[in-house]
């Protein structure tokens, strides 16, 4: 039986019902984060905690639950060893649909389900991705995660018309980030690019440690924005994101990265990035 969370109880999916006035579906005023589960554990939980809070914060939306022990707990509930923990907070329920934001007193909305995926052993490892560009035409807060994602769905929607795995977008010629995941690339003189964070990309939590990773491992890293035909012109790209961890990336538009195949950096802080994610918690008394 699959056990969700909704308002503060854990009940089978098919008894879950959310109102029909409940901004999260009338105006996506919403946010939300997804968190990897690999061998049973939370990836990254605190960090995930911190972005969703700060979302919370960015769109005054009053909103608190212990976020860890839910998921921990539909982990257990759903026998989940791999896979995803999604967790969404709306502002609530309103008597009416209305622009305005309901009372402040007015409870979130609060929904959480475990979904069972492959991350470790995805084919797309050995192959690498395809990519295709295209317009950034997202509004501006990208900082902040919401579930306005009907123009990221479109672009992966043209990506598979397309033939390809997904889309990196962009503004004025530079490379922002893909339709659910950062993007980056290695020069060829080493040093990993990463766009920097501003409004313009969300904060991924995968970034992060691949970004320590890569220092760790001696890469020079510069946080900024990147063009497609200096993308084109790389030794490597890949996309880092808690559904994909990192994946290499070995076509934009048609045009192969290096050498058409996975970078051997890239393949290294894969492998040290799970290194250290697979690493068993240490056991406090």
């Amino acid at each position: 039986m699959h056990i969700v969370y909704l308002n503060g109880d854990y009940v089978p999916k098919s008894a879950a019902k959310i109102s029909i006035y409940d901004r999260g579906l009338l105006f996506s005023d919403a946010v939300y984060e997804v968190i990897s589960v690999i061998g049973g554990q939370l990836i990254d939980m605190e960090r995930h905690v911190a972005r969703l809070e700060r979302s919370l914060g960015e769109l005054s939306i009053n909103a608190f639950a212990d976020w860890a022990v839910v998921a921990q707990q539909l982990v257990a509930d759903n026998d989940l060893g791999e896979g995803l923990i999604y967790l969404q907070v709306s502002r609530g329920v309103m008597e009416e649909r209305d622009y305005r934001w309901p009372a402040p007193e007015t409870p979130p909305t609060i929904f959480a389900f475990a979904q069972k995926r492959s991350l470790v052993e995805n084919p797309m490892v050995t192959r690498g991705m395809r990519i295709i560009t295209r317009p950034d035409l997202r509004w501006q807060r990208c900082d902040i995660k919401t579930t306005q994602l009907l123009y990221a769905s479109l672009m992966k929607m043209e990506a598979e018309a397309a033939g390809v795995d997904d889309v990196w977008m962009t503004r004025d010629d530079l490379v922002t980030e893909g339709t659910s995941q950062n993007a980056h690339i290695i020069s060829q003189d080493g040093v990993l690019i990463s766009h920097q964070l501003d409004r313009r990309i969300l904060p991924g939590v995968t970034r992060i440690e691949m970004l320590e990773q890569a220092r760790s491992m001696g890469l020079a890293v510069e946080e900024r924005a990147f063009s497609i035909d200096e993308a084109k012109q790389a030794a490597e790209a890949f996309i880092s994101s808690s559904t994909l961890l990192i994946m290499p990336v070995v076509e934009i538009d048609g045009h192969p990265i290096g050498h058409g195949r996975p970078g051997e950096q890239t393949t290294k802080i894969r492998q040290s990035y799970l290194a250290v994610v697979q690493t068993p918690p240490p056991i406090t008394n």
